[in-house]
């Protein structure tokens, strides 16, 4: 009796350290998982966005393929020209005021005289802050510092007076974070080449997170004067250890002594 009652208790200690060993694989399994780049989640089993974004090393986010095996990307030199515009298509009775307004860009854009870019213009944000109710995107624009709070707990657009920035509400699709923004002021432009909007503007934005890859595309509906909904090209980012930091004041310093006001300024962001 004694005999059997220690093989059965070396054969328990046995089955006890095995499972410790299996367990101990799982989990080192699920680190390494990890560490190659796995998508990370919030406890709820969303994917988490948080992190700071930026454009892939060397290169910038947005790329087009020129067709003879190249590909350019926005701000890589004399190729750049190659790049066809992105721009929105406008019913053609106000085709005459957005070539006025893109011909006196200097004088008429407000990005340039350091007000708020506005939405989509802005682009994707340069660092999420996730939560289970509530998503929060921080801007380091070339205007300065902007915040964006979006809520997913199901809350409703608000009613409050017109902003540079608008009103923002989110819910998930799946994997993919859905961004509505309405209520907008027309003290902004779409982009940069007199790309005017109405009070009737509506934003959707979706994002989406594959390891350390974040994916971001904004569509722009404004039926009043767009003939058809404008989809920015999309946008890839890459997660960065670099931290915001407080931007220098944006002062406009410039445009009064500009000896050529025919000068076009690109939209950067």
């Amino acid at each position: 009796m004694n005999g059997g009652g220690s093989m059965n208790a070396t054969a328990n200690t046995r089955h006890r350290w095995i499972t410790c060993a299996a367990l101990l694989a799982l989990l080192c399994g699920a680190q390494a998982a990890e560490d190659d780049g796995a998508t990370p989640r919030l406890g709820d089993g969303r994917v988490d966005l948080s992190g700071t974004w930026g454009p892939v090393p060397g290169a910038d986010s947005i790329a087009q393929d020129l067709g003879d095996g190249g590909v350019c990307v926005f701000g890589c030199g004399p190729a750049r020209d190659r790049l066809p515009p992105d721009r929105p298509v406008y019913r053609p009775e106000f085709h005459a005021i957005v070539a006025d307004l893109e011909a006196r860009q200097v004088d008429e854009d407000p990005s340039l005289t350091c007000q708020p870019p506005g939405v989509p213009r802005i682009g994707p944000p340069d660092k999420i802050i996730h939560r289970s109710d509530e998503v929060v995107f921080l801007y380091d624009d070339l205007n300065g510092a902007f915040w964006r709070i979006v809520p997913t707990n199901g809350a409703a657009h608000r009613d409050i007076q017109p902003t540079y920035l608008g009103d923002a509400i989110g819910w998930w699709e799946g994997e993919t974070l859905v961004v509505e923004t309405v209520g907008f002021n027309t003290r902004t432009w779409l982009t940069d080449d007199g790309s005017f909007h109405t009070e009737q503007l509506r934003v959707i934005e979706r994002l989406s997170r594959e390891g350390d890859t974040l994916h971001y595309q904004a569509i722009a509906h404004d039926p009043e004067v767009l003939a058809e909904p404008w989809a920015m090209r999309p946008r890839e980012l890459v997660l960065s250890d670099w931290e915001l930091e407080e931007p220098a004041p944006c002062i406009e310093r410039s445009l009064d002594v500009m000896v050529d006001r025919s000068v076009h300024h690109d939209n950067v962001r």
